[in-house]
């Protein structure tokens, strides 16, 4: 018997001082049996850093021709690609030449910088390419905010986000790897 994903309920409130973007999102996030909570929680914290309106999570882990989160507009075209992990360099170059502007987030320390110095070279000319490392530690901090149900709020300021939940918070500082030298 086939593994049913687990719902999650989330209402996330967005400060975002740096983008002048203030709003509430009621989220519904399905967990594939495969994702980790830290994993869960990483897509929470990039739809945050990128909130808006239009933004979609994709179809999920089993999915390779999708995003983790997108924002297609109004003619269906992909205006923001959001990936999470450490996907290959033929699956970014592929995301690059489908959107305008591609965000990649890494969050498992070493391993991460080992993959990212194996690609940093050969993507250096991707100009609609961002790249940003989290650190494992406040990973970790936010998959022990994982619920069925959670209320959060993210304050976001000078890349640095701080996410709450009513009983704990978790300041995560964001280290950009590469940025996109094109605006998309």
């Amino acid at each position: 018997m086939a593994l049913k994903a687990t719902i999650h309920r989330v209402q996330l409130q967005v400060a975002d001082m740096d983008r002048h973007y203030y709003a509430d999102h009621a989220l519904t996030v399905a967990q594939h049996p495969s994702e980790t909570d830290e994993r869960m929680m990483v897509r929470l914290l990039a739809f945050a850093l990128n909130a808006d309106e239009a933004l979609a999570f994709g179809r999920g882990v089993s999915t390779d021709d999708e995003p983790d989160l997108w924002r297609k507009n109004l003619t269906g075209e992909i205006e923001q690609w959001i990936q999470l992990g450490q996907p290959d360099e033929k699956g970014i170059r592929r995301a690059c030449g489908r959107a305008d502007e591609v965000i990649l987030y890494t969050y498992s320390g070493h391993g991460a910088a080992l993959w990212w110095d194996s690609l940093a070279g050969k993507l250096a000319t991707l100009d609609n390419l961002t790249v940003v490392a989290i650190a494992p530690e406040a990973v970790q901090s936010l998959a022990g905010m994982a619920a069925k149900s959670m209320s959060l709020s993210a304050t976001l300021q000078d890349d640095t986000v701080w996410l709450a939940d009513g009983e704990q918070a978790v300041e995560v500082t964001l280290e950009v790897l590469k940025a996109a030298t094109r605006q998309a």
